[in-house]
């Protein structure tokens, strides 16, 4: 009626032994978190500059790009150019968006004591909501 299992299960592990897996450490997940987040960050930057070209969206850019390189051991992010453009109310969006991003990265800058990231993500949020703040008034 009942036969034992004769072999071991791929659930458990012995204490001390080593899976086949790597493991990373907590700062370096932080870092894959945040050069993700800065990523997103740069498209949404790229968007926006396809959009509504301006100085400070390129300079943006720039400096994104540079964190993500420099998070990712030297791997430049991929940046594809946006050919379509939207109506206004896409801009709005994008800058909510862009917003939101840039406060995930900075909330994962400030955890892994990322100065450079972190003044840089600060930095973004004042910037889409200083973009944002005419829309929105003009809205109510």
């Amino acid at each position: 009626m009942y036969e034992a299992i004769r072999s071991k299960s791929v659930h458990s592990t012995a204490a001390g032994t080593t899976s086949d897996f790597p493991h990373r450490s907590r700062e370096e997940e932080l870092d894959i978190q945040l050069a993700g987040h800065l990523a997103a960050l740069l498209a949404v930057t790229d968007e926006l500059r396809a959009l509504a070209p301006a100085a400070d969206l390129d300079a943006a850019a720039d400096r994104l790009a540079e964190q993500v390189t420099r998070l990712r051991a030297g791997r430049a992010p991929v940046r594809v150019p946006v050919s379509a453009a939207r109506p206004e109310p896409h801009l709005a969006g994008l800058h909510r968006r862009a917003h939101t991003l840039a406060g995930r990265a900075l909330v994962v800058a400030a955890s892994r004591a990322d100065t450079a990231a972190a003044i840089l993500s600060a930095e973004r949020m004042d910037a889409h909501t200083a973009a944002l703040e005419p829309r929105e008034l003009a809205a109510h």
